[in-house]
């Protein structure tokens, strides 16, 4: 276990396998794309412990507390995570994070999608430290994902 996966247990939490594609589900296109030293991950939701998608699924402002999405965010940070060691081994290797976008399915009128994306850069900041986990930030809502998914939340960092 490397010293980011010791500090995410010591703030209680654990990586879950990396995302599984359902069998029947067409994605042409990679959830991590390495390019030197950058690393861009695609629109992530949440996964199980075993990698299966789990969404959450749903809509902010009905379905869910600006709370609960909170949590559910600080879930896909876990979910980039677990995607982004599996192509690069040791997560002590991300030297810097770059940008986050994150995009949260929104009831009318719902108009805190940037206090969701706070449980995704909370988290990133709280593993990484300040220098490290900063980062640049969108947070928009819209009226639907793919699958129905309540979230999906993508970036880049930078990695020696």
């Amino acid at each position: 276990m490397g010293p980011i996966e010791e500090k995410l247990s010591e703030l209680g939490f654990n990586l879950p396998a990396p995302t599984r594609v359902p069998n029947g589900l067409h994605l042409p296109f990679s959830f991590v794309n390495l390019r030197g030293n950058r690393l861009i991950f695609s629109g992530h939701p949440k996964n199980s412990m075993d990698g299966g998608i789990a969404g959450p699924f749903g809509v902010v402002g009905s379905d869910f507390t600006t709370d609960e999405a909170y949590n559910e965010a600080q879930q896909v940070a876990l979910s980039v995570l677990a995607n982004i060691k599996a192509e690069i081994g040791d997560l002590s290797r991300i030297t810097g994070w770059s940008r986050v976008f994150g995009m949260v399915t929104s009831a009318p009128g719902y108009t805190e999608q940037h206090l969701v994306l706070n449980g995704f850069s909370d988290l990133i900041i709280g593993i990484f430290g300040r220098d490290v986990g900063r980062h640049a930030r969108s947070a928009i809502g819209v009226s639907a994902l793919p699958l129905g998914f309540a979230m999906e939340i993508e970036g880049e960092v930078e990695i020696e």
